[in-house]
């Protein structure tokens, strides 16, 4: 018999996933342009819209005023892939891909001058799909505005190419693992045309005066690198990120990681005159930063368009996978070297500056100039909430821009544009209020006024009362400084048992639970659940020291944080025993199965994500580093499991609990997850069922680790609800 029978949809699921998630905006002369992601369960696919905001506003900064917007929406044509406008806003490119009658796929490369298309070329044969990924993504106007940048897939060696040697076509070549299985050659292009006409009589350039050719490296490093995240300085000048494999000829992953090798690399091509051959050799020079990786480089602009200052992002190669980030810059005039503008902070006082935890870049224009000083922009965790902060270029001083007061709500701000001089656009929201797009603006004494709303969700009137029914706060652990959960539950006063309490370890570990709005979150929050969301050591946000913490205590320590914050949540009467249940994925997974192994009495249901239950059994995972890193072992090249590092491991993960386990347990894989090989959760699943436990498992073909394609994750939610509903019933 099976315990997991589905009982219908969600009256709230559907439309709070389906509702715009702002991603980003560009400022296009009095325009901002904010784009969106928007997920359809007709079409079961996710899809992108954009909304232009026009705006007015006087010439000069230093006058105050109240702009005033009217908006349009588009849809976002599947053919764009990336979409970018110069540093003078007179152009912008589009990487366009188009289905072809054959089923196949054509690329173009646009420059459009206004509503002209001034330069256009195909490049199919050229090379494989556009890389447009936050790891790869390159798409840079040079200052003259006749070159671009960007990143694309490039062909494999023909079997023509190589005089009929067929090695090459079946010779390992490494990718860059999870949901990037498809990078194994990304590689730059530049395209450059001559414009034709003057600013008033823009004519379409012709094929002769257009040129393509990729880049590679005069004399290539020792250990191979490939190239990502290129952006123009001058016109023969660009800096870019590489990345390197390891001495033993592996590519660990990149997504969700900051640690991995990588660095900063300047490269030098020979002419800005068009180039005749399909290949440049440039001649490259490292940012040397040993025992660094480096990332996200991005360049401070004169309004001539001359090349100020590079700033970048970088972490600690090896250990843990996320740490406190920190910012660097290069003076590109020759004043001064490098430096560090704001660094790692161990273990702040409250209420001080925790350090910097970015998300993997900065944004695409992260600067503002006023009043003679530079401002590097960028969204920041503070504790479990993420604000907007600045820092000052020269200095480095940082300033919470948008600081928690006692009785606001707890915003979460996410940062999506700059316009260089005095205005920020942002998005907003709150455990149980969906992101709003808002414009900050400088007035003349340095300070931003009062944000001005650019969007509100549309919600129905049903589901704009049951969020209004909800309440959030955070409320620190006694006794396990700096740990703190964040609650979403009901307003309304209890009579007779308390409603069931769901906690919810984030993965990582060195992840963060914040106060932004996680919609299958707050629909259990809309089903009748209180809802706790821990940050244990190791999260992100709380200083450099409790995530180094962490490091060889997994399995314990931040076992022993979560059975804290519920033993805390029954002390202050928010929850009651026997009415506790578990949701997590990954490490949230992992300490799920490892909570209901050292505390079976007190669970009673637990739904598991892709779940690390044997970490001497990682083997398969594309970040074979992890587990030597998190449970306190040494890795290096060549490094594999021996019998006294597996007895470790195996001692600190969930299944040497696995006789104890008596909790309903329900398992969902993704069958392409190469973060967590779905051996972890199938082989659990085995050693439950052998012994006579409570399990099932639902398996999802062609997804990898989140689970988060739109039916999936439909389904994923749905069948949490309806297990824990089989398990708790009783008790309600």
């Amino acid at each position: 018999m099976s315990f997991l029978q589905y009982s219908g949809s969600s009256r709230y699921y559907k439309e709070l996933v389906e509702l715009p998630i702002p991603t980003s905006a560009d400022f296009i002369s009095s325009m901002i342009r904010v784009s969106y992601s928007i997920r359809d369960h007709e079409r079961n696919a996710k899809r992108t819209i954009t909304k232009t905001f026009t705006l007015s506003r006087p010439e000069l900064a230093s006058v105050d005023f109240e702009p005033t917007l009217t908006s349009t929406t588009a849809q976002v044509s599947s053919e764009v892939q990336a979409f970018t406008a110069s540093l003078s806003e007179k152009r912008q490119a589009i990487l366009r891909e188009v289905s072809d009658s054959n089923g196949g796929k054509k690329r173009y490369v646009e420059v459009w001058a206004n509503s002209h298309l001034e330069a256009s070329l195909e490049v199919t044969k050229r090379h494989g799909q556009f890389h447009t990924d936050e790891f790869f993504k390159s798409f840079s106007f040079s200052p003259s505005e006749t070159a671009l940048v960007y990143t694309a897939e490039a062909n494999p060696e023909t079997v023509e190419e190589l005089d009929d040697d067929p090695y090459p076509k079946f010779r390992f070549t490494p990718h860059f693992g999870e949901t990037l299985y498809t990078r194994k050659r990304p590689t730059l292009f530049v395209f450059r045309w001559r414009p034709s006409g003057d600013a008033k009589n823009i004519t379409r350039v012709a094929k002769r005066d257009l040129s393509l050719t990729s880049l590679s490296l005069e004399q290539p490093p020792s250990i191979p690198v490939v190239f990502g995240q290129a952006t123009f300085v001058t016109e023969t000048r660009l800096y870019a990120t590489g990345y390197e494999q390891t001495a033993d000829g592996k590519i660990l992953g990149v997504k969700g990681c900051f640690n991995k090798p990588s660095s900063l690399w300047e490269l030098a091509l020979p002419d800005e005159d068009l180039e005749t051959g399909l290949t440049t050799e440039c001649t490259s020079v490292k940012v040397n930063m040993p025992g660094r990786s480096s990332r996200s480089p991005r360049v401070l602009f004169d309004t001539d368009g001359t090349a100020i200052a590079l700033f970048w992002l970088s972490n600690p190669t090896g250990g843990a996978h996320a740490s406190t980030v920190s910012l660097h810059s290069r003076d590109l005039k020759g004043e001064s070297g490098d430096r560090i503008v704001v660094d790692a902070v161990s273990d702040p006082g409250s209420n001080q500056f925790p350090g910097l935890y970015t998300e993997y870049n900065l944004a695409n224009s992260p600067f503002i100039r006023y009043s003679g000083e530079t401002y590097v922009f960028a969204q920041s965790l503070w504790r479990s909430r993420p604000t907007l902060i600045s820092m000052r270029a020269e200095s480095g001083s940082v300033i919470d821009e948008t600081p928690l007061s006692e009785g606001q709500s707890l915003y979460s701000w996410n940062l999506l544009g700059t316009d260089g001089w005095g205005s920020v656009v942002c998005s907003r929201s709150t455990p149980t209020s969906p992101p709003e797009v808002v414009l900050l603006t400088l007035k003349r004494d340095g300070f931003f006024g009062a944000p001005r709303v650019l969007d509100n969700p549309l919600l129905s009137s049903e589901v704009q009362e049951a969020l209004d029914g909800l309440s959030a706060s955070i409320i620190p652990i006694p006794n396990r400084h700096p740990i703190e959960t964040i609650v979403i539950k009901s307003k309304e006063p209890v009579e007779g048992y308390k409603p069931i309490c769901l906690t919810i370890p984030h993965g990582g570990p060195h992840a963060a639970s914040t106060t932004a709005f996680t919609p299958s979150v707050v629909a259990y929050a809309l089903e009748g659940y209180t809802v706790s969301l821990p940050n244990y050591t190791g999260s992100m946000g709380f200083g450099e020291k409790y995530i180094q913490e962490l490091c060889g205590q997994c399995g314990t320590l931040d076992v022993a944080d979560c059975i804290s914050t519920v033993e805390e949540l029954i002390k202050l009467g928010i929850s009651e025993r026997q009415r506790q249940v578990l949701l997590g994925g990954s490490h949230g997974g992992f300490l799920t199965a490892h909570l209901i192994g050292q505390y079976p009495d007190i669970f009673s249901a637990a739904v598991m994500r892709n779940p690390v239950i044997s970490a001497g059994e990682l083997c398969g995972s594309d970040i074979t580093d992890w587990p030597y890193a998190e449970f306190g072992l040494p890795f290096g090249p060549g490094t594999h499991v021996t019998p006294d590092s597996f007895a470790k491991l195996y001692t600190a993960s969930p299944i040497a609990y696995i006789d104890k386990v008596t909790t309903p347990v329900l398992l969902l894989i993704g069958e392409d997850d190469l973060r967590v090989p779905p051996t972890q959760g199938k082989g659990y699943y085995h050693a439950l069922k052998g012994r006579g436990k409570t399990v099932e498992m639902l398996m999802f073909p062609k997804e990898t680790h989140p689970i988060d394609g739109v039916e999936a994750a439909r389904i994923s939610f749905e069948a949490g609800r309806d297990w824990f509903r089989a398990f708790t019933q009783k008790e309600s």
